[in-house]
């Protein structure tokens, strides 16, 4: 029984995001380790920004400087 838990920062992401994660992460496990989607828990759960570091840094703060992790 594959259990995946994805960890985001609260940033906006809409119900129908989190279904294409949900729909992906267990279509791939499905796909490569042949496990039964109705077996297959995928859990989303949301960090706030002030409870999330990087480089030292609380995401809110890096927010606020202008760094995202969005591509370029």
């Amino acid at each position: 029984m594959p259990f995946v838990k994805i960890e985001l920062t609260r940033e906006g992401v809409t119900r129908e995001q989190k279904q294409t994660l949900i729909k992906g992460v267990t279509d791939l496990l499905t796909s490569t380790l042949n496990k039964d989607p109705h077996l297959t828990h995928v859990v989303i759960q949301e960090v706030d920004l002030d409870d999330w570091g990087y480089a030292g840094e609380q995401v809110s703060v890096l927010r606020e400087k202008g760094i995202t992790a969005d591509k370029k």
